[in-house]
This record gives structure tokens, C-alpha cells and sequence, in this order.
């Protein structure tokens, strides 16, 4: 294959300074292990070796798939069972880069897939992995623009698919000193299936082709409700009583004081209101527990107790995967993420279950998502800690109110459904039985 002189400079460029700051990445995953201990495990699989000797005769039968981490694994999970249930024989290889991640995909999958994490983005790396697993297709989920990953699937004979594509302004800026390299490695794709027209028009300016972009709508629309959710919701309510609940999901460092606080003054209103906290990170758990027993409240955690009693203050939902369950056991959800410039979180999911929601005004990984639901007036997007406090508060006083929240939203998830019935034809030409 002829490589374009300047793709192979500006490769070289790109590859050389990554290789410079290799031991950079050693240093993250002390640093990160400190806090997760997952972090200390599987290093041979983030520089792309798993053991034995690649076997450059076995066949292209393994389709991989990429989500980053727990949210991309739950936008792709709609897919990938799609994909199960059309070719249960087709063999599956999902690659996270999070321990969170990872978890996710063997919580819904168990080892029915094969999982290991994404190799770091170096060009040795990216060619063991492509040479031991030898995929037939790949399908990236959102945002993973790695060159020498999207290169080494085009070197390899690989055809890629982004899927799920979303790109915000503030991203688009990011790649501004990489946007060169990225515009090349973007065309090597065959197709960028992009959540809207704004993320459509962005990936265009970014680089790719008009005609390799196509609007496919979002898959979190197509996110099932999770079965047995009335008996959840009945078990949750027998043990927590009758009393508010609200739920303050996918916080992050920075935001656990604001937590606090904010359930100190609703208090002051509901002295009876059940606080259910969903940190985003398992290594928040501990802080979530600590920032609560602080404030001198009655503590429970799913592990320990499974469900909050009635005379609990704070529940903490230390475990993963069990989220929109217990989105669907609050009266009011706020959704983390979005008091720091961190960008938001999955704000469908309370919506998909029946739940008023309210957030801060971080919403930059979710800008659509949040302005087509702030213009069915079906969330509540607070500008500071007061602003979400005197949302929350307002909520939790008036039944009419979030009755009406919640249909709003209902009806937004169920209008937005359809994204996976046009992925599954977009990637038809790489599946089982394509002429």
C-alpha cells in the first residue's frame, strides 16, 4: 500500500512524540491504581500483548466493538445485543479503557464476549493487537479518534465504523493541533454515523468526507428499560418507606460538597427526604460514604444493607450497572457531571424510566440531548448550586409538576427511538450473510 508522503511525516511526528512520553503512561497507571486497584492489573493488554504467537491464517470471523468506558458500553449495548440475538455465532471482541468499563462489559456479557482494554494509541501496539485479533470489522463508539488506531485498522485490512459519533465544539477545538493528522486518519473510516446534524457537521469539519457522514440519530434513545423494574421499585419503597427520595447521580470530585449541601437545605423543608447518592467512579464510593457520615447522617450502601431503612438520611449506591433502577425508586434526579466543566452525563436515562430530572449547566457532551429536552420542558438546567437547589425544591413540592416533567420525557425518548434499526443497515456490509 502507498502511504501519502505527509500522512507518513505527520505519523512519525505524532508516533515519535508518543513514544517520548511512554513513560508517562507507566506514572498514569500507578497514579490511577492508587485510587482503583483495578489499574494495577492487565498492563500487557494496554501495549497490545496477550500472550501466545498471532496466527496470521485464522480466519476474519470476530467483529470488534470500542466503548471507552461505562456510558459508551451502555450505548452500545442496545447494538450489541441486537448484533447477539441476528448472529448468535458471530464471535465478539469489546474493548474498553476503563476498569469501569471492563466491569460494565462483563456484568452484561459475562464471558460471552471477549474483553480486553484498548491498547495504547503506539503504532507497535495498535499492530499486535490487529495481528492477534484479526477483527473483521470495527465499530468505535462516539469520540475515539486515535490515528494510529484508525490507521492501523486501514493497514491491516480492517473496516471501521464510527458509530454513535458525537462531537462537540469544545472537542472539535481540542483536536485543532492534531487536525492535520486527525482529517486523514477521519477518511481512512467508512462510514461516521453521527448522533445529529450539529455532531455531523462538525466530524465534516474535522475532516471527513460529506459523503462518508450519514445522521443516525442517538442510540441512548434505544437504551431498553431495565426488565423487572416495578418489583425493584416495590422492594426499594417496602424497605425506604413512603417518604421523597432524590437521587444525586454521576457525581464527581468537586461536586460531593455541593451534594451535601444541597440535601442539608432540602431538608430543612422535607426533614424525612431519603438522599440516594450514585457516585460516577467506584473510587468516590469511600468520599461519597465519608462527605455523608461528616454531616452526622444515618448511612446505608447497597452492599452493605442492599436497601436504605427507614430511618437512613443518605443511601449510597456503591455498586455498577444499577442505575436506572434506581433512578425509576426517586421522585427528583439530578444528573453529575454538570456543576464542573466535566460535561454531563446520560440524561435519557431518568427520562426513559419516569423520572423528573434537574442538572447544572455543564452540558457540553450532552448539548443536544439537553436542549431537545429543555425544549420539551422535560429538565430543570440550574446555572449554579442555588439555581439546582431551588429546582430540586420546587420539584419535590409539586406532584403536578413532575407528572408533567415525566410525560414530557417519555414522550422525547420514545420520538427519538429508531438510531439502532438504522446503525444495524448501515453496518450491514460487515456482518454475517453481506453480498
Amino acid at each position: 500500500m502507498r502511504i501519502d508522503p505527509i500522512e507518513r511525516l505527520l505519523r512519525g511526528l505524532y508516533s515519535a512524540a508518543l513514544y517520548v512520553l511512554l513513560p508517562i503512561t507507566v506514572y498514569h497507571l500507578i497514579w490511577r491504581g492508587f485510587r482503583q486497584r483495578e489499574y494495577f492489573r492487565r498492563w500487557a493488554e494496554r501495549y497490545g500483548m496477550y500472550g501466545g504467537a498471532a496466527d496470521e491464517d485464522a480466519p476474519r470471523d470476530t467483529l470488534w466493538v470500542h466503548a471507552v468506558s461505562v456510558g459508551e458500553v451502555n450505548a452500545a449495548a442496545p447494538l450489541v445485543n441486537a448484533i447477539r440475538k441476528q448472529h448468535p455465532h458471530l464471535p465478539l471482541l469489546v474493548t474498553t479503557i476503563t476498569p469501569t468499563g471492563s466491569a460494565r462489559v462483563r456484568a452484561l456479557w459475562g464471558d460471552s464476549v471477549q474483553h480486553v482494554y484498548l491498547p495504547y494509541d503506539l503504532p507497535g501496539a495498535v499492530a499486535r493487537f490487529f495481528d492477534h485479533f484479526r477483527p473483521r470489522a470495527g465499530l468505535i463508539l462516539e469520540t475515539e479518534l486515535w490515528p494510529n488506531l484508525l490507521f492501523g485498522a486501514r493497514d491491516h485490512g480492517v473496516p471501521t465504523y464510527i458509530l454513535n459519533a458525537r462531537l462537540s465544539q469544545r472537542s472539535l477545538r481540542g483536536y485543532r493541533v492534531l487536525a492535520p493528522l486527525v482529517a486523514r486518519a477521519l477518511r481512512t473510516v467508512r462510514r461516521v454515523g453521527a448522533q445529529s446534524h450539529a455532531d455531523a457537521k462538525r466530524f465534516v469539519v474535522l475532516g471527513a468526507r460529506k459523503e462518508q457522514v450519514v445522521e443516525l440519530g442517538n442510540l441512548k434513545f434505544d437504551t431498553p428499560v431495565p426488565e423487572g423494574l416495578e418489583a425493584f421499585r416495590a422492594d426499594f419503597r417496602a424497605h425506604a418507606g413512603a417518604r421523597p427520595v432524590w437521587i444525586a447521580a454521576s457525581t464527581h470530585d468537586g461536586e460531593e460538597d455541593a451534594v451535601v449541601d444541597l440535601h442539608r437545605r432540602l431538608r430543612q423543608t422535607h426533614p424525612d427526604l431519603l438522599l440516594a447518592w450514585a457516585p460516577r467512579h467506584p473510587e468516590r464510593f469511600r468520599a461519597a460514604i465519608d462527605h455523608a457520615h461528616a454531616a452526622q447522617w444515618h448511612v446505608a450502601t447497597r452492599r452493605l444493607t442492599r436497601w436504605p431503612g427507614r430511618n437512613d438520611d443518605v443511601f449510597v449506591i456503591d455498586t455498577l450497572g444499577e442505575l436506572m433502577a434506581f433512578y425509576a425508586c426517586a421522585d427528583v434526579a439530578f444528573v453529575g457531571g454538570s456543576l464542573q466543566p466535566i460535561g454531563g452525563h446520560n440524561l435519557l436515562e431518568p427520562a426513559a424510566v419516569g423520572t423528573a430530572i434537574v442538572t447544572g449547566p455543564h452540558l457540553h457532551n450532552f448539548a443536544e440531548i439537553a436542549k431537545r429536552l429543555s425544549e420539551a420542558r422535560a429538565v430543570r438546567i440550574g446555572q449554579d448550586v442555588d439555581a439546582v437547589h431551588a429546582a430540586l425544591a420546587e420539584l419535590l413540592d409539586d406532584p403536578d409538576g413532575r407528572k408533567r416533567m415525566v410525560e414530557a420525557g417519555l414522550r422525547l425518548v420514545e420520538e427519538g427511538r429508531g438510531a439502532l434499526a438504522r446503525t444495524l443497515d448501515l453496518i450491514a456490509p460487515v456482518l454475517p450473510g453481506a453480498r
